[in-house]
């Protein structure tokens, strides 16, 4: 669930399609995307199987080796990665890196994303660099430093 009001919109990434734009500003440290409607988690192991391996496209990781599968696209699927997120992905939230302005693309880093190891079909846009997905340990430590800096910044 996505808690400001937001609209879906051509990306100014290059190459990326569509993107998530706020229609109003959110202040630093407030929740941007929350999950809702998780009815399964599948291990990363479970991908291997004819009838998930068509769909591991659309596969994100929750928490330890646990994935959810959203085929049917819905708009948190249209937060865009960069290296340099202003949003922060932690656990399936989403929190607001800075003060974001009215018409700011929501950005994460898909690092937390990916399976650990696993690389994304496409390069950073701003960089070049290929998007390698996170141990869980360094995924879950390096997103839950970033939160704790952020809360005591608040």
């Amino acid at each position: 669930m996505i808690l400001p009001r937001y609209h879906i919109a051509a990306s100014r990434i290059p190459g990326a399609g569509k993107g998530l734009f706020l229609d109003e500003p959110v202040i630093a440290g407030r929740i941007i995307s929350a999950p809702d409607a998780i009815d399964r988690t599948f291990r990363h192991d479970e991908f291997a199987a004819p009838e998930l391996a068509k769909l591991k496209y659309a596969s994100a990781r929750w928490f330890e080796d646990r994935y959810t599968v959203s085929p049917d696209w819905p708009d948190e699927c249209y937060l865009n990665h960069s290296f340099q997120p202003n949003g922060l992905w932690h656990l399936g939230f989403v929190f607001a890196l800075a003060e974001l302005p009215t018409g700011s693309e929501i950005t994460v880093d898909y690092r937390h994303l990916l399976p650990p190891g696993e690389t994304e079909d496409f390069a950073d846009a701003a960089t070049g660099e290929t998007i390698t997905g996170l141990s869980w340990t360094e995924s879950l430590a390096s997103s839950t430093r970033a939160l704790a800096t952020l809360l005591d910044g608040m």
